[in-house]
């Protein structure tokens, strides 16, 4: 068995699922993986079943009772791995914005290179984003600028969501402390790590915007963004965020 997982939450994404878990299952490195299914009307949860007379023990699904956010989906993801053998834990997209290929990248960087988190940064070198309009661009190319400047924080791609997770690092963070659910979870799950003085890299990747299926973002996940992260700052400033156990 490997210890090695990728988490992909899904809601509405019978397009892209059964094609990104066969692309993560096809990778030279092997990889389990988790779909956090969040009660799909569009029949992904039925799809993934299919896959897992397929794949036997590599493929996993954690069914919730609706859509509960892409942040407690996730932290629902590292309480499953965290109670198994994995120690490396990826979270990643189903609709291929992030390339399953750079998931070995991300993996060597915490295996291989000293890294504690390995992020999969658009922005470490330039502006590494396709199909994307320019307004969404620089909407998010300035929104890490800004999370930079409230949090101090040194990681270009603030608001990333393909992260891989040495498995001490989620052991130390109280799970049940991390408050947000949409993109700003992304943001305090960097400021968290870099607080408790683990070491976090950027790796640099090309993002390509899906081109099956629907955009999850909304104004109310991106007004979360930008007001939690003076809520962040104002809690790492007042000793607020502290490790479930000794680093």
């Amino acid at each position: 068995m490997t210890d090695r997982l990728v988490i992909i939450p899904t809601y509405n994404e019978k397009e892209n699922i059964e094609n990104i878990i066969r692309a993560v299952f096809d990778l030279e490195l092997e990889f389990n993986v988790l779909v956090v299914e969040d009660n799909s009307p569009d029949g992904t949860a039925v799809i993934v079943k299919k896959l897992m007379k397929e794949f036997g023990d590599r493929l996993f699904i954690l069914e919730r009772k609706g859509k509960l956010g892409l942040g407690t989906a996730y932290i629902a993801g590292f309480k499953w791995a965290l109670e198994r053998e994995y120690n490396y834990i990826t979270e990643m997209d189903a609709d291929f914005s992030h390339n399953p290929k750079d998931l070995i990248r991300l993996y060597d960087a915490c295996a291989n290179q000293g890294a504690d988190a390995a992020v999969g940064s658009r922005y470490i070198n330039g502006v590494n984003v396709v199909n994307w309009p320019m307004g969404r661009v620089l909407m998010s190319y300035f929104a890490s600028t800004y999370v930079r400047i409230i949090t101090r924080m040194k990681i270009m791609d603030t608001t990333a969501g393909f992260v891989c997770w040495k498995r001490k690092v989620l052991e130390t963070i109280d799970l049940d402390r991390i408050k947000f659910v949409g993109y700003a979870f992304q943001i305090e799950m960097k400021y968290t790590t870099t607080k408790l003085g683990f070491n976090v890299v950027e790796v640099p990747i090309i993002f390509t915007d899906r081109t099956e299926g629907t955009s999850k973002m909304n104004k109310s996940i991106f007004k979360e963004a930008i007001f939690g992260v003076m809520q962040l700052r104002i809690r790492g400033l007042s000793g607020g965020i502290k490790p479930v156990k000794s680093i």
